[in-house]
């Protein structure tokens, strides 16, 4: 089929430009649309992450889902030329299922046949609160710019089970927790053209914390991301309640707590600015997996997200966490966390990432870690 002729997803009232829903309104090669979602149990057990994207102008759909369980991560990438069915969200032995949207979806991985101890699940993602829109995100680098973005966040439980290594785990009701986060438009997909702008506009630092948390009664969103010299191009703090308005909490502060030695937090204290009630939120991680390996995200080189690798393409590959292991190269890590605010204990995601230069935390650079 030609490029010039309709998509299924062109009979439905969701177009957004005078263009077919088989392309986007940027040629710009960064365009994307995708998702990834946290599966987590409440004793620092097992930690989940699984994400799909497309890349439109690149003709590219992909996606992975690690696991970590003990010092072990597992890992799954498959990627395939981008069909016309947008609503299959399928690559390889990985799959979304939308059943109710915003509300219930399945994730599945299909075991390997000639491996049936490797990674499998299913899973029922099932959402507690209404989504949360993140602050629109632009940023430039030089003149040039590199990100254009639109996400939002949400916060669930999670039942069915998973597959690694031999074991079938149970994902049994209370004991298990889910947030994930959906965003479009344009970010940096590996194997662009820097060009002259981001050589003369180097990043000195790069300070971040992504945190959805889940109450039994309330959801709270964490956001901020920091320069070198704390600068804020991202700042959010908001809590959601069922019925009643979304509760802005300021300009969070948050004090880490890092192993010594090293950038890894341990604990984490936020101080929630609102008026009426300042709050502060405690939170003390429960085990981490790293966002480099098995997903495509540098600085890890397993097959970046976006990049066109081969048709039908599936990987499999097992990593361990030794600190001799390229695995423990500097990237944006998962902290599954337990937190404490006004009386309450819940449990989500501490997303971390401390790279290069950091005045706020005393980094001086590259190579500053804790005392």
């Amino acid at each position: 089929m030609s490029d010039d002729r309709p998509i299924p997803l062109d009979e439905y009232p969701v177009h957004q430009a005078p263009l077919s829903m088989r392309h986007v309104a940027t040629g710009d090669r960064n365009a994307h649309d995708s998702s990834v979602f946290h599966v987590f149990d409440h004793e620092g057990r097992a930690l989940l992450v699984a994400g799909l994207g497309v890349y439109p102008n690149l003709g590219v759909i992909d996606a992975y889902a690690t696991l970590r369980i003990g010092d072990t991560v597992h890992a799954v990438r498959a990627s395939d030329a981008l069909g016309d069915d947008r609503t299959r969200l399928e690559v390889g032995p990985l799959r979304s299922t939308v059943e109710r949207p915003l509300r219930d979806i399945v994730l599945s991985c299909a075991a390997d046949p000639d491996d049936p101890d490797g990674l499998s699940y299913e899973i029922q993602w099932s959402a507690d609160f209404p989504a949360l829109w993140e602050p629109h995100h632009e940023q430039r680098r030089g003149g040039r710019l590199t990100v254009r973005e639109r996400r939002f966040v949400q916060v669930g439980r999670c039942v069915g089970w998973i597959q690694a290594g031999g074991e079938r785990i149970r994902l049994t009701p209370g004991a298990w927790s889910g947030a994930r986060g959906r965003g479009w438009g344009v970010r940096p997909v590996p194997g662009a053209d820097a060009g002259p702008s981001a050589h003369d506009s180097p990043a000195e630092g790069f300070h971040h914390i992504w945190c959805p948390v889940r109450f039994d009664d309330r959801f709270l969103m964490v956001l901020t991301q920091e320069d070198a010299d704390g600068h804020r191009s991202l700042n959010d703090a908001t809590l959601v309640r069922p019925g009643l308005r979304d509760r802005q909490l300021g300009w969070p502060h948050t004090e880490i707590t890092y192993r010594p030695g090293t950038r890894h937090p341990e604990r984490a204290l936020v101080h929630l600015g609102d008026v009426r009630k300042p709050l502060e939120l405690e939170a003390e991680i429960l085990t981490s997996a790293p966002l480099t390996p098995g997903t495509g995200r540098p600085p890890f080189h397993d097959g970046r997200y976006g990049t066109w690798r081969a048709s039908g393409r599936t990987d499999r590959h097992t990593y361990a966490l030794t600190e001799r292991h390229p695995v423990t190269a500097p990237g944006v890590t998962a902290h599954t966390a337990r937190f404490q605010m006004d009386g309450q204990v819940g449990y989500g995601i501490f997303e971390h990432g401390s790279f290069g230069r950091h005045d706020p935390s005393g980094f001086t650079d590259a190579d500053s870690v804790a005392p």
